[in-house]
Parts: structure tokens; sequence; C-alpha cells
């Protein structure tokens, strides 16, 4: 079952089948959907791209999130657990977005670090791991903030809507590296209160 996660500025809450619309008016500040480099749900995927994520979470590998402000209940992205791996305790966060407006604000920081809370201290997760496109510099970077290894690059993995052949970067945290990633997290977001 996926939990609300929440947070001062955002909360994270499961994806529902109604959020289509919501995620398209999210997706649109920005036009999100005509990245390259990723998918994001448009006027004609988003319903599938709902399905899917709860197919996952009927099976018990995905937990799907609406990311919300914690003020007006607002959507303004997503993201989710997935490859969810029980007996061996790890996960992947991906599939996330936000809307334009609210990129490289203290909404990222912040769902990351409810979202590593839960997996390390929650779901008792040994590892954490991320993928991204080796073409997005803006997530390798971010990933990279929040303080996880870059362990690989991966070779055609997996295949875009538009039939590119992606290769992926994949980065980790471990379960030893937990109490800095969330101290640093912690500093960062305590720094964008700071600065209002």
């Amino acid at each position: 079952m996926t939990p609300t996660l929440q947070g001062s500025l955002v909360t994270l809450r499961p994806l529902l089948k109604t959020d289509a619309q919501l995620l398209i008016d999210a997706a649109a500040d920005g036009e999100l959907w005509s990245l390259p480099f990723t998918v994001v749900p448009s006027a004609d995927t988003a319903d599938s791209y709902i399905q899917k994520a709860l197919k996952g979470q009927t099976e018990g590998t995905v937990m799907p999130f609406a990311v919300t402000l914690s003020s007006d209940q607002r959507v303004i992205g997503s993201t989710r657990f997935w490859k969810i791996d029980r007996e061996n305790r790890k996960l992947e966060i991906g599939h996330t977005w936000y809307s334009q407006s609210w990129q490289k604000t203290a909404a990222n920081t912040e769902s990351k670090l409810l979202l590593l809370r839960y997996a390390f201290e929650q779901l008792k997760c040994v590892r954490v791991q991320f993928t991204t496109d080796v073409l997005n510099e803006r997530s390798q970077a971010a990933i990279l903030r929040i303080g996880a290894v870059q362990e690989s690059i991966i070779r055609n993995e997996r295949i875009m809507p538009d039939d590119r052949k992606r290769t992926s970067i994949r980065y980790s945290i471990i379960d030893d590296e937990w109490p800095q990633v969330r101290t640093n997290l912690e500093r960062r977001l305590s720094s964008y209160s700071n600065e209002k």
C-alpha cells in the first residue's frame, strides 16, 4: 500500500485513477511531455500512465505518488518507488517530474527527504537507486546533489517513446550512507527556509 508522506512544503500522496487531468495540468507548466529524456503524461497518455503505475502497485513492485503542495493540495508533479524488491530490501526512486515553475526549488529536496526517510527508516532498505538518461544533465546534477554515488553507465537500458535506445546512468545510496545524506538534505531544506 502506498503511504502518504507529509512535508511542510509538499505532501506525497498515493496516485489515484482520477488524477489524470491534475497530472496533465501540472505537466502543462513547461509542456513537459515534449522532453526527449523522460516520460511525462500528456492528454493522450495520462490514463495509460496511471494504469501502468497502479498495475505495478497491485503487483507490489510500485508505490506511485502525486506530489502536491501541502498548503492547498495542488498537484505539481509525480514520483514513485518502483523495482521494489522486499526480499533484498532495495528499490528505485524514479518517474520523477515537477511542473517547470517548481523545478530547482525546495520541492524536490523535501520530496527526496520524505522518500528516502521512508525507504531507509520504515522499509529498512539497504539500497536505494536512481537511473537517469545520459542526456539529462539536470537530473544527473540533482541526483549527485542528494548525495547518491554514480555506479555505472547502462547502454540501451530502455526504449523511449520515440524509439530511441536510451543509455542511462545509475546511482545509489546505501544504508550506511543514509545518516549523512539525511543531514545534508535537512541542511539544504533549512537553507531554502532561511532565504524567505
